[in-house]
């Protein structure tokens, strides 16, 4: 189903938009993976530069301590403009787009191969969980491009988009934490999930890169709905807003006029989206 929905926009003029992250005070923070940097967006629109020039950053949380954790060449938290990596691996290139757990332990896909070449043969990543600053976990391999990251409202249920094998990874989490049960939740086709989100009613939303659109999923599956936003790059999503309804879109294109390129847009949606843990490692 398709809703038409009110589509605000709220900056534009960036390369690729990821990570974005909304905080209590409706600050939304955003990287510019080809551009450089890591932004934040106050609710009056001002716009401020919180890491400047680094590359690669497809995914922020933010920190129970204060400052964000961010992906790239390495997962580090940064505060105050102090820099402390958390978590690196020697072999791997860089990480993606990341997500905390209720514990404020920091989900994240590696990245073995080059993002922007995602068809022909790739090296597969994996999803790690870190839990402490270098004490990580790896969860699973064979991710073929690992993009978005979730968890359902009851935290039993691990969703993270394969971009490269076109569909979201859905994993139940037993009662130690370990994925079982690995399978694809939808068999859309020409689908090619990126940033993804859940809401309270355990709906996934995902970033549909390329389709100029932001899908929702039920739990099982099933598409509900689709949102059609002024781009084709549509890269990634988050919720925000006093009521958690607000639905901030980031993307790398903008459609209406291609100068404005990587927007970030704003809409309302009926169910409350689910807030993300602070990170704590």
């Amino acid at each position: 189903m398709t809703k038409q929905h009110r589509i605000e926009v709220l900056a534009t003029g960036y390369g690729l938009i990821e990570g974005p992250r909304v905080d209590s005070g409706d600050n939304l923070f955003f990287s510019d993976v080809v551009g450089g940097g890591v932004y934040r967006r106050a609710p009056d629109g001002d716009i401020t530069i919180i890491i400047p020039k680094r590359r690669g950053v497809g995914g922020i949380a933010l920190h129970a301590d204060g400052g964000v954790i961010v992906s790239g060449r390495n997962i580090c938290h940064v505060k105050d403009g102090n820099t402390r990596v958390v978590f690196d691996l020697e072999d791997a290139p860089g990480f993606n787009d990341l997500f905390t757990n209720e514990s404020g332990h920091v989900l994240v896909g590696s990245m073995r191969s080059n993002p922007f070449e995602p068809s022909g043969p790739r090296k597969t990543g994996e999803l790690y969980l870190i839990m402490a600053e270098g004490k990580a976990t790896r969860l699973y391999e064979d991710v073929g491009l690992s993009n978005g990251i979730g968890l359902s409202p009851d935290q039993r249920t691990l969703y993270h988009s394969d971009s490269s094998r076109n569909h979201v990874i859905v994993h139940d989490l037993d009662e130690a934490g370990r994925p079982v049960n690995r399978r694809a939740l939808t068999d859309t086709p020409e689908f090619f999930p990126d940033g993804l989100a859940v809401d309270e009613a355990g709906c996934i939303w995902v970033a549909d890169y390329g389709a100029g659109c932001v899908r929702r999923f039920r739990p099982n599956g099933d598409p509900d709905m689709h949102i059609d936003v002024p781009a084709k790059q549509v890269t990634s999503l988050c919720f925000g807003g006093s009521d958690s309804r607000d639905l901030y879109v980031v993307t790398a294109d903008n459609t209406d006029d291609p100068k404005l390129a990587g927007s970030i847009f704003r809409t309302r949606v009926d169910t409350p989206g689910l807030a993300a843990p602070l990170a704590t490692i």
